[in-house]
């Protein structure tokens, strides 16, 4: 890819909410380029975004596509959100206009190597503990990617080859790199489960995206896999760099690499050499998933060569991540939680099952479908949840027919679900945001859906 672009025309598609695109149309304008912003959303929605880009030199075609930004362009950059079967990108690639992402840029031009993060659950918690373990030894690292803190491209200007540089990596973003045939230094793999099937023409073409994270390693690099998880065990038949893995139980093998849990301790074990680092009483985040991702951010950063007292210091102090079962108020007796970013059902399954069994929760969930299925959550519903309160969507329908005996609510909006989840709950109950699927029907995003659930909290 080419690293000039002064008076070259490039075409960012797909502005979006969420900074990408924004962070993509600020870097072709500081390169000297002539960026044209194309969305199918108008400029009232979009508006947040444009006052980021306000006093830049940008042409915007908003509330539609045209043929010609993508004929006569140098380049175009696909955002997230846009369908990779769009009409539009064929008509590039007809004209044989060059198609990227913001991930394949960035790791076209970064000049230091590259941790880099996925899998379908537990990707952010990761990202952002393993982010705070190296700054905790190296306070220059720069972590962002798919994670909210920071767009890849804003923060290209701070990293010297030398700074640790920690992405979140979707799986649309890594598509990005296949074409470069290129894998972050260090990989790791969360977990593979079904997600994205509204995306994905099968369950294998989606796998087949989060292997990108590894598939062009060497074989000094060095992929973090789960052994607790079918997906990413087969992974490890493939994977060409050392492998490292993390368990929930003492790993199979003697000889193998990785951090693991044996008895209430976790342990990081080197080829029969295991050395135990703290307690798991030590560890404030609730729920097996959350211990599963600190044994996946140990296993990292022992890779990686950070001393332990870093990473135990950092694990103790850890309280996990906003919108991920936050803790957001006690209103008379009555706990509130935002679980906001469980957006397919084995996430909000994995949210039910980190509180104590008999507890007295309210579920508030539903929203658009992802083609998922959601009997198994309706099997957990019934057995954990006192009252459910759905969301209109097509998700919802999917859920609603799923669950036998939990009593179910319909509810038109945030406001109404708090105050309706309110009147029901006892004192001793809590109120769960979990809502198993995507919120655009009804909401800018996740966070959005998440910041309402706050809002009418506070306002009770």
């Amino acid at each position: 890819m080419k690293h000039s672009w002064k008076n070259k025309r490039v075409t960012v598609m797909g502005l979006g909410l969420h900074g990408g695109g924004v962070s993509v149309a600020r870097f072709f304008v500081k390169q000297g380029a002539k960026v044209t912003v194309t969305d199918l959303r108008p400029k009232s929605v979009l508006k947040p975004s444009l006052a980021k880009l306000q006093g830049l030199k940008i042409e915007y075609v908003l509330g539609k596509h045209r043929p010609e930004d993508f004929i006569k362009a140098d380049l175009i950059v696909q955002n997230p959100g846009v369908p990779s079967d769009s009409r539009f990108l064929k008509i590039a690639l007809e004209h044989e206009v060059p198609i990227e992402n913001e991930a394949s840029i960035f790791f076209s031009l970064v000049p230091a190597p590259i941790i880099g993060i996925t899998g379908t659950k537990g990707k952010s918690t990761v990202t952002t503990l393993v982010g705070q373990i190296l700054k905790s030894h190296k306070p220059k690292t720069v972590v962002a990617g798919n994670i909210r803190t920071s767009a890849m491209l804003d923060v290209l200007p701070q990293i010297k080859k030398d700074t640790p540089v920690v992405l979140e990596l979707s799986s649309w973003q890594l598509e990005g790199l296949d074409k470069h045939k290129v894998s972050p230094t260090y990989a790791l793999v969360t977990n593979i489960l079904s997600d994205h099937m509204n995306r994905y023409a099968t369950a294998q073409d989606y796998y087949l995206a989060k292997s990108i994270i590894f598939k062009y390693q060497a074989a000094n690099d060095a992929v973090i896999l789960n052994y607790d998880n079918a997906g990413t065990r087969q992974f490890s038949c493939s994977a060409k760099g050392q492998i490292v893995w993390f368990s929930l139980s003492p790993l199979p093998k003697a000889n193998m690499i990785g951090a693991f849990v044996n008895k209430d301790k976790v342990v990081y074990g080197n080829r029969n050499k295991n050395k135990s680092l703290f307690n798991i009483a030590d560890v404030k985040v609730p729920g097996q998933h959350n211990l599963a991702n600190i044994l996946a951010a140990v296993a990292l950063t022992k890779s990686i060569g950070v001393p332990d007292k870093n990473i135990i210091t950092t694990i103790k102090k850890f309280k996990g991540l906003l919108s991920r079962l936050e803790y957001v108020a006690t209103v008379k007796k009555i706990k509130f939680i935002n679980d906001t970013t469980a957006t397919s059902p084995i996430a909000t399954q994995t949210g039910l099952k980190a509180f104590e069994k008999g507890e007295k929760i309210i579920l508030i969930a539903g929203g658009q479908d992802k083609s998922l299925d959601y009997r198994s959550l309706g099997r957990e519903i019934d057995r954990s949840v006192m009252a459910l309160l759905l969301f209109p969507g097509t998700a919802s329908q999917k859920i609603r027919r799923s669950v036998r005996k939990a009593p179910i609510y319909s509810i038109k909006n945030m406001r109404s679900a708090v105050n309706k989840a309110y009147g029901l709950a006892q004192p001793g109950t809590t109120v769960l945001l979990s809502p198993a699927s995507a919120s655009f029907n009804m909401f800018k995003n996740e966070f959005d859906r998440g910041e309402q659930f706050i809002k009418a909290v506070e306002d009770l």
